[in-house]
């Protein structure tokens, strides 16, 4: 099934490239990522918890530092 698409591959010069830049993209975006949620503020995300009980507050903005 994949023959024809691997034989145009294998005739790229430095097609070897592209599955490491992909697999180096996906790595950072989600080191990135887990790094962003374990810095976030622990009263935002209390903030963002209670959200959905909060029924009497819904057109009032979110401030978690008040």
């Amino acid at each position: 099934m994949f023959e024809p698409i691997k034989h145009n591959m294998e005739t790229i010069a430095g097609v070897a490239i592209y599955p490491i830049l992909s697999l180096l993209i996906f790595f950072l975006f989600f080191l990135g990522l887990g790094v962003w949620v374990y810095t976030y503020k622990s009263e935002t995300i209390a903030a963002f918890s209670h959200m959905p009980l909060n029924e009497n507050q819904n057109d009032q903005p979110l401030n978690p530092e008040k």
